[in-house]
């Protein structure tokens, strides 16, 4: 980011549309990656498919969820693209257009774009799974939880770099490894007991468990539904108000 001082516009979130609209256009262009963005969830789920049939729908559910997550990993890519190789951030940002809203243009720049698989995903789920109107409406307010942070820790991460060649492997394995490993893609239950605390306090893998437990496939218990949804609230906010606070602070370079 900058390292000039800067004055910070008062105005929050000014200039959201114009950044939102300039990565939908940027984002539309990028058919290779658009085509790619569903190979780790189509391969899971054809797995799943094959070996264990039953679990189809639990699968079709963390696709969703997981597909959100790894917004996080493009939002990251984006932002430290523009910043490192463009340099172009240094002149969204010297206008009188806020840093956050140049954080969330991007991300949902990304997320307008590459939200239509995620939703043939959420048709097909609903086909499999008959998700009752309660539960597509959790599973959607879930989903949003969900990019949010993503996208809030992806656009803080991509400060950190200096080389895009060191990002494409630490993002891939960041996102891929708690989007996975994690019950996301499987009963929560099949997941270890001793470690099913620290799967409740990952975004993805809370907010799985939380709709496996209202599509009834993995009962939770009062502590483990507060410490999933509480876990999940409190991050979220908490890491969307860290990247504001983040963008905020190094355009002003202290």
């Amino acid at each position: 980011m900058r390292t000039s001082a800067a004055p910070v516009t008062s105005a929050p979130f000014r200039g959201l549309t114009a950044f939102l609209y300039t990565e939908v256009l940027v984002q539309a262009h990028e058919t290779l990656a658009m085509g790619t963005s569903m190979i780790v969830q189509g391969v899971l789920l054809v797995f799943v498919w094959i070996l264990a049939p039953g679990l189809i729908g639990v699968a079709l559910l963390g696709a969703i969820l997981f597909s959100m997550f790894a917004m996080g990993q493009r939002v990251l890519n984006e932002s430290a693209y523009i910043r490192i190789d463009h340099k172009a951030n240094d002149l969204y940002l010297a206008g009188p257009l806020s840093p956050e809203a140049y954080f969330l243009g991007i991300s949902a720049g990304i997320l307008v774009v590459y939200l239509a698989p995620v939703v043939l995903l959420g048709l097909l789920a609903a086909y499999v799974v008959h998700l009752s109107l309660a539960v597509a409406g959790l599973l959607v307010a879930l989903s949003a939880t969900v990019w949010l942070f993503a996208a809030s820790i992806g656009y803080v991460f991509s400060t950190f770099f200096r080389d895009n060649r060191a990002i494409w492997a630490y993002a891939s394995l960041f996102f891929n490894v708690f989007g996975v490993l994690p019950p996301v893609f499987y009963p929560f239950d099949k997941f270890p007991a001793a470690l099913r605390t620290v799967a409740l306090l990952m975004p993805p893998s809370a907010a799985a468990a939380i709709v496996q437990h209202a599509i009834g496939v993995t009962p939770l218990s009062v502590g483990q539904l507060a410490t999933a949804a509480g876990g999940l609230g409190v991050e979220t906010g908490a890491v969307f108000l860290l990247a504001i606070w983040w963008a905020r602070h190094t355009v002003q370079g202290n």
